[in-house]
């Protein structure tokens, strides 16, 4: 990933420093195993565990570029460090043991910044939700005015949404908390499924049940669906607040912070960047997932055809979800919300959204419901073609006068009525945050 988009401790985790780092970690979790064992002497394994640090990547790059084997030139590279006890580096193990259970060390901490990521966009949003759980706004579907909600409504929605994918991912990190040291083919030939168990106990893992020479690639796949799945949240969320923001409805508006430009050319744009910003990137993370699935069929017990493409999808979802998830609380924290402007746009469509409470009222009056329909969608129609106000023509409708009365009509074209049970939803999301601040 660009730098452009990457934040530095995620950046850390996935740098080569960081991912040779995590490789000495599980060769030096192995090599105490043995002396566990007795297979290692111990005195040994303690001056090994002492000298052998996290080696230059520029040392391991000269010599790979002779081996043509990133682990094989890690082992050498640590090697140098180490006197005639390093013959037990590496003792036992094939590159597989050490890259995959490095790598299940390395997506346990990127999975971690990502659940804070999500914690903090989780806040933000439920905060939102309350302020505004009672600003009344238009509800669209087909992107055409449908019945009034309020906006802290529409951010409730997305604070479960958000909820569950916080689920999904702890799921998924807990499938890849796993590592193998059971050699070549899984067979345990040259290793110890003791010496799996002591490894993987300190590195804080669990053994996979069954390997071959890989951890199977079905888990890894889950976690960048889950991935997918959590920036397509943030895609949505963000096209919503895109839409929110167009000139012809602008009810929110992104910060704007001062000395800001919004365009190289207008001096008057305000354009929603950020929220566009996170759009195009939840493609990224969508493309890595597709890579995922490809990566699960290999041939046999594996060939190397998922690890040059795991090697940029892997990180990359991880950096990409991390940006867009600061991006996106940054953007709740610090959205403008217009009040006055959604009760203007609820305006625009000349009451046309009482259709349903004026149907529901004449049907309840004793209308057959097709009579009804078509008195109410006739007068709907009157109202769009000729831009007057529903309420007036419906008024001036004796079919609907000889059915309901003054008090009748009036308590049809209650706006408030469309917020009596929105206290319901809050209740829940009051209960959800509750539990949350227990456990």
């Amino acid at each position: 990933m660009i730098a452009r988009y990457s934040r530095p401790a995620m950046t850390a985790l996935w740098s080569d420093e960081g991912k040779l780092s995590s490789w000495l970690e599980v060769e030096l979790a192995a090599l105490e195993g043995w002396a566990e064992l007795g297979v290692v002497p111990r005195e040994d394994a303690k001056k090994i565990a002492t000298a052998a640090k996290t080696p230059d990547p520029a040392r391991v790059r000269e010599i790979e570029a002779t081996l043509h084997h990133d682990t094989a030139a890690f082992v050498d590279a640590v090697g140098e460090q180490l006197g005639p006890e390093g013959r037990w580096f590496h003792y036992g193990l094939t590159a597989s043991d050490v890259v995959d259970t490095a790598l299940s060390l390395q997506i346990g901490r990127a999975g971690a910044l990502i659940l804070e990521g999500l914690e903090r966009a989780l806040a933000a949003v439920v905060a939102l939700a309350h302020e505004h759980r009672r600003t009344v706004c238009i509800g669209r579907t087909h992107g055409v005015h449908a019945e009034p909600t309020s906006f802290g409504l529409k951010l409730a929605v997305w604070a479960f949404e958000l909820d569950r994918d916080r689920t999904r991912l702890a799921r998924a990190l807990e499938q890849l908390r796993v590592g193998k040291l059971s050699g070549a083919v899984g067979t345990y030939s040259a290793t110890d499924p003791r010496l799996e168990e002591i490894a993987c106990k300190r590195l804080g893992l669990e053994p996979a049940p069954a390997s071959t020479q890989i951890i199977q690639r079905d888990r890894h796949a889950e976690l960048l669906n889950v991935l997918a799945l959590c920036a397509s949240s943030l895609d949505k969320f963000a096209l919503e607040i895109r839409h929110l923001a167009r000139t012809e409805v602008r009810e929110v508006q992104e910060p704007f912070g001062k000395g800001q430009k919004g365009s190289s050319s207008m001096p008057h744009k305000r354009n929603p960047v950020v929220a566009e910003r996170i759009c195009g990137l939840a493609r990224v993370v969508r493309a890595a997932a597709v890579v995922g699935l490809e990566n699960v069929a290999l041939w046999h017990e594996r060939d190397i055809s998922h690890s040059s493409a795991e090697r940029v999808v892997i990180p990359d979802a991880f950096f990409a979800l991390d940006y867009m998830l600061e991006r996106f609380s940054w953007l709740i924290e610090g959205l403008v919300v217009y009040p006055e402007r959604m009760r203007r746009n609820l305006d625009a469509s000349f009451g046309l959204y009482f259709s349903q409470r004026l149907l529901l009222a004449l049907v309840s009056a004793g209308l057959a419901r097709d009579e009804a329909y078509r008195i109410v969608q006739g007068n709907a129609m009157r109202a769009w073609d000729t831009e007057t106000s529903f309420r007036a023509l419906v008024e001036a409708d004796q079919d609907v006068t000889a059915t309901l009365d003054e008090q009748a009509l009036a308590a049809v074209f209650d706006t408030g009525a469309y917020l009596v049970h929105v206290d319901t939803v809050f209740a829940r999301l009051d209960a959800f945050v509750d539990k949350e601040k227990k456990s």
